[in-house]
């Protein structure tokens, strides 16, 4: 294609490969914003499918159970099998997993279809990053398509409550899903025509043993944490969930130092650069997914906003994480080290969350949320971009697909934690307050709603705390230079090697 043979990045004079991130964005962000989108459609889905309280959580649980635990391997079988290869049948697996639940005629239908969703992304979303971090080598250029991508990744769960809220509120909840196949279409065709195939290794074999202990070791932690909102961090099995997951994940890098094939090389995760990332990314969406998890409820339970208007609520965050990553972080980069745009986007996140503990049953949208929004987005923007671009930045052709699943797993496991972490701890803050403040039966509607939302500001005021702790891993960690103040490389971090 173009001149270029099969394997080979693309050269500078493909202009073909600015239309190739086009493709890549577009599966990035249905993978992305297939995390939320359903969130705003659950109430009216449980209705439809005679869901129960108890049951429902799984609609998104399923999601992100087989995505988080899947990740490195799907990441591995885009090195083996060859990543545009791997982006296709993605992509496919993809949009008939969605189809196939929007049109679920039961609950467990439904979660079927969600744990399939969650299953082929987790092969999209790692060939998608190799396939990115490879295609754009010049380190100009690869600022760019790192910032456009950091925005698609920052913003995507954010699109996914307008997109979610508009399809519900205009259609039903069934297109929550069905949409995701003409994009899924698009970006087949388009992947085949625009994106370079790079294949595998011949003859090479996955790590059979390594996937089952590493995959199993996430999804039973990721399983804990999903249970903990529900059950309690004390109750028996989320106890049993986490004790065999860090098991399993310490036998996982046992096997990795002996492993003839290792589904993870160690050095990927041994330089101080690509950990601080993995780290600071983890850190991040913490705060992020939970901020995602009490502004739809505020919004909705508290202001009384429609589902359209709450997921327009979150359209500033939106633009800001498309300002920070693909205006600002793009075009610094290439001069500032990447820690000079994370530490600094790390503590602006913290400066909107702090903003956000200060809002009350009767908060005004325009002069309290909005600036928090603004600010967090700014922040989000500035740390994304070169998470990913300093992460993957250097990698071996070989390794690029199970080091890209590796960022995307620290993102995953990041909200996973988040969202169950925080929420617990809004739900204890909000019982407390109730508990202390309500007097008599007669002003029980306001002491609960004063309590939510106490339970809410409490928990964002450790979302901020978690900010800013990542403001000091990025800063303490990740202490690659510019690309164009490298002597010897244009990549921030060392090649890694076998």
């Amino acid at each position: 294609m173009s001149g270029t043979r099969a394997g080979e990045p693309a050269t500078q004079s493909d202009s073909r490969r600015w239309w190739g991130l086009v493709i890549i964005g577009l599966a990035q962000l249905m993978v992305v914003l297939d995390a939320t989108i359903v969130s705003i459609a659950l109430p009216s889905a449980q209705a439809d499918l005679g869901m129960s309280n108890g049951n429902r959580q799984w609609v998104i649980t399923a999601y992100t159970l087989a995505f988080g635990g899947l990740l490195l391997l799907g990441g591995r079988v885009a090195d083996l099998v060859g990543r545009r290869r791997t982006f296709v049948i993605g992509l496919i697996g993809f949009a008939g997993a969605s189809a196939l639940g929007g049109a679920a005629v039961s609950s467990g239908m439904l979660f079927g279809a969600r744990a399939l969703q969650g299953v082929f992304a987790a092969l999209l979303a790692p060939s998608a990053l190799s396939l990115l971090a490879t295609t754009f080598t010049d380190p100009r250029e690869r600022g760019k398509a790192f910032g456009i991508y950091g925005a698609i990744a920052g913003s995507g769960s954010a699109i996914g409550f307008i997109v979610g809220g508009l399809l519900t509120e205009y259609l039903n909840w069934r297109w929550c899903l069905y949409v995701n196949v003409p994009i899924a279409i698009i970006a087949v065709f388009g992947a085949l025509s625009l994106l370079h195939e790079q294949p595998g290794q011949p003859g090479a074999r996955l790590d059979i043993p390594g996937a089952i202990l590493g995959c199993g070791g996430l999804v039973a932690i990721v399983y804990g944490f999903s249970e903990a909102e529900p059950r309690g961090w004390t109750d028996p099995l989320v106890l049993a969930l986490f004790a065999g997951g860090v098991a399993l994940l310490v036998a996982f890098v046992w096997w990795q130092t002996r492993a003839p094939r290792p589904l993870l090389p160690l050095h990927i995760i041994k330089d101080r650069n690509r950990a601080g990332c993995f780290l600071t990314m983890t850190l991040a969406t913490i705060g992020l997914f939970g901020l995602f998890l009490f502004l739809t409820y505020y919004l909705q339970v508290i202001l009384g906003y429609s589902p359209v208007m709450t997921g327009l609520g979150f359209l500033p965050l939106t633009v800001a994480i498309i300002i920070g990553s693909t205006q600002i972080s793009a075009r610094l980069l290439q001069h500032v080290a990447p820690r000079a745009l994370m530490v600094p986007g790390m503590l602006l996140a913290a400066g909107g969350m702090l903003l956000l503990t200060r809002i009350t049953v009767r908060s005004d949208y325009a002069s309290e949320i909005l600036p928090a929004l603004a600010l967090m987005g700014l922040g989000m923007g500035l740390t994304f971009m070169p998470v990913f671009a300093t992460a993957t930045a250097g990698v071996a052709p070989k390794d690029s697909g199970v080091t890209s699943a590796t960022v995307n797993t620290a993102q995953q496991v990041g909200g996973s934690i988040g969202t169950a972490l925080l929420n617990t701890i809004a739900t204890t803050s909000t019982t407390a307050y109730i508990a202390a403040h309500l007097t008599s039966p007669a002003g029980r509607a306001r002491v609960v709603a004063e309590g939510t939302v106490h339970g809410y500001t409490t928990a964002i005021w450790w979302a901020a705390g978690v900010m800013v702790l990542a403001a000091l891993v990025a800063g303490l960690m990740v202490t690659a230079k510019a690309p164009n103040h490298e002597s010897r490389t244009s990549s921030p971090v060392p090649e890694s090697v076998s």
